[in-house]
């Protein structure tokens, strides 16, 4: 099985800002996490072929989630390897879009080469919690 996930936001912010929100592991730490759950660690080395790890804490314990960035296209995609427990650590791929919509920026994250349905449906829910989370951390922050 090779399953496929999309989410998508429009979000009241530039495709500049919410791009390098993606790739600044300070960033990160605060809006790539679960809901009810402290915040990441994360780091990132930001350039093609530069591996990222966020390490996820909820009151289950800590996951891992690693990978390589693929594209670096700022502002408008980023694509890189995911890896973590929920995938078997096996790589799949996550491209994440930027596309500006008056004054704001609808952003999707595809999420490819999952390998079975669990980690479709733990994806889901993981993707839409995320991308909402990081949605009201950039409203909260305002847009320059």
């Amino acid at each position: 099985m090779t399953a496929v996930v999309t989410v998508s936001r429009r979000i009241a912010a530039s495709a500049e800002r919410l791009f390098d929100a993606w790739l600044d592991p300070k960033s990160l730490a605060v809006w790539m996490r679960r809901d009810g759950s402290a915040p990441s660690g994360a780091v990132a080395d930001r350039r093609v072929g530069g591996a990222f790890a966020i390490t996820m804490h909820d009151p289950n314990g800590s996951f891992v989630h690693a990978g390589n960035y693929t594209v670096i296209d700022r502002p408008h995609t980023l694509e890189f390897t995911w890896r973590s427990a929920a995938t078997h650590q096996t790589d799949s791929v996550v491209r994440v879009t930027f596309r500006p919509d008056g004054d704001a920026t609808v952003v999707e994250v595809r999420h490819e080469l999952l390998p079975d349905a669990e980690a479709v449906q733990r994806h889901t829910a993981g993707w839409t919690e995320i991308i909402d989370r990081f949605a009201r951390t950039l409203a909260e922050n305002g847009d320059a």
